[in-house]
């Protein structure tokens, strides 16, 4: 006798539905830009009815603001590292890992930040006054550590951040770009791999990263 399949619960629904609304929003917001997303097309794109968005997210930019948010709580999460690592060579070297994985699985995300903030951040000014500034300052803190130990050359940590920051995202925010110079094809594992490498390679030996004693 065939096993029944249990059905989902309510909890399990909202989160199935939370699931597919926010994918769909990241693309949506990707491609059109926050003026030129529609609840519609995102509903169109998640397969859902417009009334199931607003229930969820009453407003196109509640909806707006929890994509943001999610894809920075991701690059939050790639630096917790960062703390518990004993030098550069290792908390750099896996921020970096973890912010070209995040490029690769969430390219979307990555552009929907850019264009906000090339546009003056007019939705999520407040979260760059609070959450980023606060997520800099701690950053820098901890690369300044690793200089005063010796660990790594004595260079501004706020310049090494944005470089760190724009060399990862690139894959994400010219994907199209990095296709193209690749014979039209997505980068492949092994690719993605020697990115990696390359860039960790590139960013380490720029710093004069030494080990950890």
């Amino acid at each position: 006798m065939a096993s029944q399949v249990r059905p989902l619960t309510k909890k399990e629904i909202r989160e199935e539905n939370e699931k597919l609304i926010l994918e769909a929003a990241e693309k949506v917001f990707a491609e059109a830009g926050f003026g030129g997303a529609t609840m519609q097309l995102i509903a169109d794109m998640a397969g859902l009815p417009k009334a199931n968005l607003h229930y969820y997210f009453p407003t196109k930019e509640a909806l707006y603001r929890q994509v943001v948010q999610n894809i920075f709580h991701d690059w939050l999460k790639a630096a917790d590292i960062f703390d518990e690592s004993p030098g550069p060579i290792e908390g750099l070297g896996a921020y970096i890992d973890a912010k070209l994985e995040i490029s690769r699985r969430h390219p979307a995300g990555s552009k929907v930040w850019a264009s906000e903030v090339m546009h003056r951040a007019p939705v999520i000014q407040d979260y760059l006054e609070t959450t980023l500034v606060e997520w800099t300052e701690g950053r820098m803190a901890v690369i300044q550590r690793w200089i005063d130990a010796g660990l790594m050359d004595p260079i501004d940590p706020r310049h090494l951040l944005y470089m760190l920051w724009a060399t990862t995202q690139h894959y994400a925010d010219f994907g199209h770009q990095i296709e193209t110079l690749n014979n039209g094809r997505p980068l492949s594992d092994r690719q993605w791999r020697d990115v990696k490498e390359s860039v960790k390679t590139i960013i380490l030996k720029g710093i004069g990263a030494r080990p950890a004693q």
